[in-house]
């Protein structure tokens, strides 16, 4: 709810260092009239902060320096002069300045957690509990009825051997530097026993009892790893992956999981991506794995296919989801999350089963399978973005508060109103979970302890960032280099010249020469959009007007990641072009640093028993059963260096429909295919593909495969 309690004026200066170096980035590129010295002069005009003319010229001769900025050198005078970020924004309104506008509008804060009211016997002690997300600083502050709490300054409020006085309304107020939210009301009835009957003690009793029994969990920490596959060697080509793992990312961040993302994973890097992912699991961790992509389900384990597994693909190519199971329950995990978005048919051309070491009895296991058991997973297409079915709706309930299984009930409740999948995919639920265990609850750590700065110190190397950059060239020009990450192994490099001297009439600046690990097109570098590099996710957020180059699969990278900026230009008068160019080394950015290119180490970590299945053969016992969907083989594979192109075996056969690569606005495309085997008599091993078309009233339609 609203409040009327608004949070104190911030000074400029006090703003968090990236949000100052946006701002200033934002009015060092502004157009006339809307720049610094606009700025400055509007301030003075308006009696805000008055600079001297010498001041003014100091801020001006920041652009001598390599990451000098003018506006920057403005903003931290207007700061000391007492200049708040309210008047800022006033000014900035004046100006019009949409950009630098969009700068300060302050991250929305949610409460995910609010408090309850309770009825308790007076000498007890009541915890009132609230927390919030969308800021990474937060401060709490508790009132009963009007008047602030003296120390409740936590999201925790704890009052001890309580009494009739105590009794009352009470609300927290949640605040950043810039924004603030209420919590609900939550309202405290004591009762004092001396005056109680004993049916009321009793009732009293009964009501403690229940609060106890539903008392708040907390993790030590919380860490996700989720990977989507897309871009497959030897199988049909995914879209949804790509945005489904970007917005996961987002919502899982606000919940105060440390996340890291990955796309177009091959075997290796898989595994040691998982090995990296259980370096950051603890005791009383919550892990959470989410998986899209191909996959398959044989004999109750589940596999997520790599996109260099050959065509067929088996067990030995694949990562079994209950290998890693087992061994994030060595780590004594507080709660064990598996959301696998993808098929779960049987791989008819996999007769193996892994002898797996019985998984321990424990309460905190929960699988969200996209689709039942034997059926297919689907993803909708839009203007050449995709969601898959399941994130559609997950991401629309992921922040509730509620124990995850409920959650994911209520996901399911939502799939099954979906008129194009109904009857065809619904949302499966296995779960061990005991305790009343949220996505939502808070972290707590009672000390510092060296797993937890080592886990901090693992998680922040794979999301680390090269600094921005000036370059400064012979000719007198500079070009500013500037990174953003769209997923941890996906880098966004942007350029711009920001001067030129006014001899020099043509001038043009490009980043080519990047290592071969990365097999970066030229063609779709130096754009002048994110999306035309195929970047459709970060535009929003990069600054205009640059050139955009998008390098991805880091986790390839052997060396320190160089590259050359290139320099074109012409004097005024001079038919030549003359050429500078400067070489730029910055480092092993993002996962880069964890070097899972080199597969993994510890291979007994994945190593697995195979022997001959029958018909008639049982999983063994205490495995958990999980997903599957089969592979594909009817379609003309794509070439890939590396990978010889094969014929189809029926070349006249229909493309598969679990393929996602039409570009049809609005389609809605099954997700893996499926095939139909002649009957057992023919003992042919030759699959032959049928698809079924439902009508929808989607532009598009909806794309069903079935078994004959």
């Amino acid at each position: 709810m609203a409040g009327s309690l608004p949070a104190a004026p911030v000074p400029i200066n006090r703003l968090a260092e990236p949000l100052l170096k946006k701002l200033s980035a934002s009015l060092d590129r502004a157009a006339p009239s809307r720049g610094w010295r606009d700025l400055a002069q509007l301030a003075g005009s308006q009696g805000r902060v008055k600079l001297s003319s010498r001041e003014l010229e100091q801020c001006s001769l920041q652009v001598l320096e390599p990451e000098g900025s003018p506006s920057w050198s403005l903003l931290q005078l207007m700061g000391e002069r007492g200049c708040t970020v309210l008047e800022l924004t006033e000014l900035l309104q004046t100006l019009e300045h949409t950009e630098a506008l969009q700068c300060l509008n302050p991250p929305s804060i949610k409460v995910v957690v609010e408090p309850e009211s309770q009825a308790v016997l007076s000498g007890r002690m009541v915890k009132l509990s609230c927390w919030a997300a969308g800021c990474p600083l937060l401060h709490y502050q508790w009132f009963k009825e009007e008047k602030a709490i003296p120390h409740g300054n936590f999201p925790e409020l704890v009052l001890n051997q309580v009494s009739a006085d105590d009794a009352g309304f009470y609300i927290c107020r949640v605040n950043s530097d810039y924004s603030y939210e209420f919590s609900h009301w939550a309202q405290l009835d004591v009762c004092d026993i001396q005056g109680a009957c004993h049916e009321d003690v009793n009732d009293f009793e009964m009501s403690d009892l229940e609060e106890q029994s539903t008392e708040r969990q907390f993790a030590i920490d919380k860490v996700a790893l989720l990977m989507g596959n897309m871009n497959y060697y030897n199988h049909p080509k995914l879209k949804a992956p790509l945005v489904d793992v970007y917005e996961l990312t987002n919502l899982l961040r606000q919940l105060d999981f440390k996340v890291v993302s990955l796309l177009d994973l091959t075997e290796p890097e898989m595994r040691n991506a998982v090995n990296e992912f259980l370096l950051l699991l603890d005791k009383g961790v919550y892990g959470l794995l989410y998986y899209a992509g191909h996959g398959y389900e044989n004999y109750g384990n589940s596999f997520m296919v790599p996109i260099d597994a050959p065509n067929p693909y088996r067990a030995a190519n694949c990562l079994c989801v209950q290998n890693i199971l087992k061994l994030m329950q060595e780590k004594d995990t507080g709660l064990n999350v598996f959301l696998l978005d993808m098929c779960r048919k049987r791989n008819e051309y996999d007769n193996t089963v892994l002898i797996l070491d019985a998984l321990k009895v424990t309460a905190n296991i929960v699988f969200g399978y996209a689709t039942c058991q034997g059926a297919e997973a689907f993803e909708i297409q839009q203007s050449g973005l995709a969601n898959g079915i399941f994130v559609k709706f997950l991401k629309e309930r992921l922040l509730e508060d509620k124990k995850i299984t409920v959650l994911l009930d209520g996901v399911a409740e939502d799939m099954g109103r979906c008129h194009l999948t109904k009857g065809k995919q619904a949302l499966e639920i296995r779960s061990s979970l005991s305790e009343k265990r949220a996505l939502t609850d808070p972290i707590q750590q009672t000390v510092t302890s060296v797993e937890s700065l080592a886990r901090n110190l693992q998680w922040a190397k794979a999301h680390e960032l090269p600094e921005s950059m000036c370059l400064q060239f012979t000719c007198g020009v500079q070009i500013q280099l500037g990174f953003a990450a769209e997923f941890s192994n996906v880098l966004i490099v942007y350029t711009r010249i920001v001067k030129k001297p006014p001899e020099i009439t043509v001038c043009k600046a490009y980043v080519t020469d990047f290592p071969l690990d990365l097999d970066v097109d030229p063609k779709e570098a130096n754009k002048g959009t994110p999306e035309e590099t195929g970047s459709y996710l970060l535009s929003k957020d990069l600054p205009k007007h640059c050139l955009y180059t998008r390098i991805s699969s880091l986790q390839k990278l052997k060396e320190d990641l160089t590259f050359t900026v290139c320099l074109h230009y012409e004097y005024a008068g001079v038919d030549d072009v003359v050429d500078e160019r400067k070489v730029v080394n910055i480092g092993k950015p993002l996962i880069a640093k964890l070097r899972i290119h080199q597969g993994y180490r510890k291979k007994s970590c994945f190593q697995n028993s195979f022997m001959p299945n029958g018909p008639g053969f049982a999983p063994p016992p205490g495995a958990v059963e999980a997903g599957y969907c089969p592979p594909h083989h009817n379609h003309q594979p794509h070439s890939y260096a590396g990978f010889p192109q094969a014929s189809p075996a029926h070349p006249g056969s229909l493309q598969p429909a679990r393929c996602h690569c039409s570009t049809t606005p609005n389609r809605l495309v099954a997700w893996p295919a499926t095939w139909s085997y002649p009957s057992s008599s023919s003992q042919s091993n030759i699959p032959v593909e049928t698809t079924d078309e439902l009508e929808s009233d989607f532009s598009g339609s909806l794309r069903l495969s079935h078994q004959q």
